[in-house]
């Protein structure tokens, strides 16, 4: 374990995430998503007129096809693409807003290519910014901007949620405002993310190069992954689901804890990150694990308090849960890279994020099928599949390294395993 304080500076951490103009462009991007995102369902139901499910299956419909499209943004990604495709991702969302205000009431297939261009453009999103940040920093460096772009992310999104909900009362054409505005915003965020001009030689390796590919050993990484991104579903679906219908409690706990997370995520997400640069990568991942892991006994224990204290226990354990969530999104991405050559990046990047939006669709499946059964069976099953993921991300050989600070940038910033 390094004694090494590693320090991170704002000026440093802006120039590795892209730079000041590209920074601007993903709080853009976000403010508009946050606007958008979490009231897509209401748009179908309340302006387009479909029902309940057709408006569901049309918006998963548009993930899973977005996710099926990632290969495709590996492989452009590694042919040395980088603005070009964050913008791309940014401008395909436009392309996804427009055809949505353009859509006809009770016009199902315009709607769904509409959600379907939107969930191609969230898709590929992560990964175009990952391998961009990957390109113009290195080492630990790297790992504190990805963090940093996590928190500037987290922080449009909520501000945009709130703007969105404070606009609600309009009704239908409040939200067609909502939808124009985040047409705008993504656009302005696209122009931004192209002005960078960035672009990778593909022929020519970083500074740091860790090895063979990410295959045979990112497998175990990407199983562990789905069960992983569970813990991004339990604010949202698990603990709602177990407050009302099994603690009887106030929908305002639900609230209360969702706000929670993301001001924790916001605030905390780079310190901790920095923080756990005195381990590895895969070990801060294991970690995450074990923390979640504890999280998930912590709520089966609360929920066992029932109706009175059961809600603030849930509350309580919650920051736990939120401390694994940002643990684990700190160290994932960053050990993708790590562990990926440079000629692979983008395809380990797609791979990788295509567990992500995988295990994103079958969360609420799982969580929503297990609680019903009692909290037992829903949080012993996640908390025992943590673990083994957990127990399983630990035991690969773990070639990467770890950095006592932060170097001058194109510095070797991390021994060769």
């Amino acid at each position: 374990m390094a004694t090494t304080t590693t320090k991170i500076r704002p000026r440093a951490l802006v120039r590795a995430s892209g730079g000041p103009r590209y920074a601007v462009a993903l709080v853009v991007d976000a403010l508009g998503t946050g606007l958008l995102r979490p009231f897509l369902l209401l748009y179908g139901l309340t302006v387009v007129r479909l029902s309940a499910p057709v408006t569901g299956i049309a918006m998963t419909v548009g993930i899973v096809v977005g996710l099926v499209c990632m290969p495709a943004v590996g492989r452009w990604l590694d042919r040395g693409a980088r603005s070009t495709v964050v913008a791309a991702s940014m401008l395909v969302r436009v392309l996804g807003v427009a055809l949505l205000l353009a859509t006809p009431t009770g016009h199902v297939r315009m709607f769904a290519t509409a959600a379907l261009f939107l969930g191609i453009g969230n898709q590929a999103w992560p990964a175009a910014h990952a391998a961009l940040v990957a390109t113009v920093a290195h080492g630990r460096e790297r790992d504190a901007a990805l963090a940093a772009g996590r928190a500037l992310r987290n922080a449009g999104l909520g501000l945009g949620a709130l703007l969105a909900t404070a606009c609600l009362a309009g009704g239908t054409t409040a939200l067609q405002a909502l939808a124009a505005v985040t047409g705008l915003a993504y656009l302005t965020a696209a122009t931004l993310a192209w002005s960078v001009h960035l672009h990778a030689d593909p022929g020519v390796a970083p500074a740091k190069d860790s090895g063979d590919g990410p295959a045979p050993r990112m497998r175990v990484l990407l199983a562990a992954n789905v069960v992983y991104v569970f813990c991004l579903n339990v604010p949202e679906i698990a603990l709602p689901l177990v407050l009302v219908t099994q603690l009887h409690a106030s929908p305002v706990w639900s609230a209360a804890i969702f706000v929670a997370n993301t001001v924790l995520v916001v605030t905390l997400q780079v310190p901790v990150t920095v923080l756990m640069f005195r381990f590895t990568r895969r070990t801060a991942m294991a970690l995450a694990g074990v923390v979640l892991t504890a999280s998930y006994l912590g709520f089966l224990a609360a929920t066992a308090l029932g109706h009175g204290w059961g809600a603030p226990a849930v509350a309580t354990v919650s920051v736990v849960c939120t401390i694994g969530e940002i643990i684990y999104a700190g160290s994932a991405t960053a050990l993708v890279t790590d562990l990926a050559p440079a000629r692979a990046v983008g395809r380990a990047l797609a791979r990788f994020e295509l567990s992500t939006g995988f295990g994103l669709a079958i969360s609420p499946a799982v969580i929503t099928a297990l609680a019903p059964r009692g909290s037992a069976a829903l949080w012993g099953s996640l908390a025992a599949a943590t673990l083994l993921s957990a127990s399983a991300v630990v035991v690969e050989k773990d070639r990467g390294t770890r950095l006592s600070g932060v170097l001058p940038p194109g510095a070797n910033c991390d021994p060769q395993p």
